[in-house]
């Protein structure tokens, strides 16, 4: 009998406690250097008994506290230089100071929780008004801006490499597509800035290509709306169709924003 499991056997341990867990999951969070696991020569994953405690506390971490990836690291980098073993040391009953320090930082992680969804729940009310405030702005055109692939690199704090990728899934797209000086504008800049944020969350743009699925479905249902103002050509139906469509866009987007809020609120309270 060995002393270590495979991925697929840590898979088997800990998905009777959280279904959701998958080997993608568990390798997403090596990536992330929430947990290092030993590697055989030949690169297979080596699980010992504190890998596999380590990977069960942050799974608990996530299902029972919602806390994101960013502070459960802090956490384990704290507990790391205290050299704690979450899920091990708690479970010690020689080690008095271990299980103390444990329990003291799930303590934190818990007040920590409660911080965080306050902090969001404020965001998300923020957020709606701010969604009102600007969405004349924004369907205005916002303050046209006209970039080209290195300076919306730079001014979103993608790499050019992210915003080549970004490309490729066909969420960003220039507003004058020149072979050899593409530019970028307004809705690039505000889609760059807004994958810049998710990714600090481990969100990656392979991710998002939903949301491009859902903004040409979304504009497909517009586009029959507006298809009786573009078939009469007189001055008054076109300034009617810019109204309905920014009248559409903004509808839209407070509806897209109030179902989100409410799906994850039912995630969260489930």
């Amino acid at each position: 009998m060995t002393d270590h499991l495979s991925i697929g056997d840590v898979l088997e341990e800990l998905r009777a406690e959280h279904a959701d867990v998958s080997i993608s999951k568990i390798r997403f969070l090596e990536s992330q250097g929430l947990i290092s696991p030993e590697r055989t020569p030949s690169g297979y994953r080596k699980f010992y008994v504190d890998d596999v405690a380590r990977l069960r506390w942050i799974l608990e971490q996530q299902a029972t506290h919602f806390l994101p990836l960013k502070v459960i690291k802090d956490r384990l980098d704290s507990m790391d230089r205290a050299g704690t073993k979450p899920g091990v040391n708690e479970q010690s009953a020689d080690d008095t100071q271990s299980r103390e320090a444990a329990v003291h930082v799930l303590f934190e992680s818990a007040r920590q929780a409660q911080v965080d969804a306050e902090a969001q729940r404020q965001a998300a009310i923020v957020a709606a008004v701010e969604l009102d405030e600007d969405a004349d702005e924004l369907n205005a055109g916002m303050s046209g801006v006209s970039l080209t692939r290195t300076e919306l690199a730079r001014a979103s704090g993608l790499s050019d490499a992210v915003i080549s990728e970004l490309e490729g899934f066909a969420l960003v797209e220039p507003t004058y597509d020149h072979p050899e000086r593409p530019l970028f504008g307004d809705e690039a800049l505000a889609t760059a800035r807004a994958v810049a944020g998710l990714m600090k969350f481990g969100i990656e743009p392979r991710h998002l290509r939903m949301y491009q699925h859902f903004a040409e479905r979304e504009a497909a249902l517009f586009d029959q709306v507006l298809l009786g103002f573009r078939q009469r050509r007189n001055p008054q139906a076109q300034s009617q169709l810019e109204d309905t469509r920014r009248e559409l866009t903004t509808l839209g987007r407070r509806l897209r924003f109030a179902l989100l809020a409410q799906a994850v609120r039912r995630n969260a309270s489930s």
